[in-house]
């Protein structure tokens, strides 16, 4: 990229950053209260999400081969109790994480 392709790529992503953080205060004002719609997309989309990404994490896991997904399970099982126990998003993330790497590595 030459310099000027770099100042303008650096210039778009700064915009881009810029309305995608004041466009919400700008549609939203603090005055009015949240449309409906907004406020059920608020309440929906976070599960929605992480459903998602639970199916994409497994989408290649087979039951029938390699270590017939223990490692997969033990750590969502390990996931599902850090949460119930300490309700901190972090922790049962990296707690799961860390067990699924450390069974991957050294156990299975």
């Amino acid at each position: 990229m030459t310099l000027t392709q770099q100042i303008i790529t650096i210039g778009m992503v700064v915009l881009g950053t810029a309305v995608t953080r004041f466009l919400p205060f700008l549609v939203f004002p603090a005055g009015r209260p949240t449309p409906k719609y907004i406020q059920y997309l608020g309440k929906v989309l976070p599960s929605a999400v992480f459903g998602l990404l639970i199916i994409y994490c497994l989408r290649n896991v087979s039951a029938f081969s390699g270590s017939h997904a223990i490692p997969e399970l033990i750590s969502i099982l390990l996931v599902i109790i850090l949460h119930v126990w300490k309700r901190q998003m972090l922790l049962s993330i990296a707690g799961g994480t860390v067990c699924y790497m450390l069974l991957v590595q050294f156990v299975f």
